[in-house]
């Protein structure tokens, strides 16, 4: 039988620090490669060194290795930059959600909080009956958060274990 990672365990996310930027911090996990090597491919790594704040929900390696066999591939290719900038910037929320803010939201929203992403798409954070928070794309697929409020000079991340998917 699978677990779902202790969000308050995992360590997916190697060292981070709240005195380097989101782009910094993701550079150094080895579980953030593929989403590092999407945010220079798309052109926003000035973007997410920025002021923000942010609350970047941040798929794994795993994540993108889920997807369908050459999706992680075009995406990245040069002619796919406008498609792979929105599925990125829908993993993005202006503000600094942390855990607590966010659990606030989902309880004032009677059990869900609907964040409008930098996409302009909208995700739907729910509390997982098993603990943590689960997050609801577009096209209703749903992530876990396997580890929350890695903090961050400009703002928070949170990791998945999806990439969430605009509506197509």
């Amino acid at each position: 039988m699978a677990t779902t990672p202790d969000p308050m365990t995992d360590d997916s996310m190697a060292a981070p620090g709240a005195d380097m930027d989101i782009v910094a911090n993701a550079s150094n996990s080895p579980d953030h490669t593929t989403l590092v090597s999407a945010v220079q491919a798309a052109g926003l790594v000035e973007t997410l060194q920025g002021p923000g704040p942010y609350t970047v929900f941040a798929p794994t390696n795993a994540a993108f290795d889920a997807l369908p066999a050459g999706t992680v591939d075009g995406l990245l290719e040069p002619d796919s930059k406008d498609q792979l900038t929105g599925v990125l910037t829908y993993h993005v929320v202006e503000g600094s959600l942390d855990a607590a803010a966010l659990t606030q939201q989902i309880e004032a929203g009677n059990g869900e909080a609907r964040l409008t992403t930098v996409a302009g798409g909208e995700l739907v954070a729910k509390a997982n009956p098993a603990g943590g928070v689960t997050i609801t794309d577009a096209q209703g697929n749903t992530a876990n958060v396997t580890t929350a409020d890695l903090r961050s000079s400009n703002g928070v991340i949170h990791v998945v274990d999806k990439v969430l998917m605009p509506a197509s």
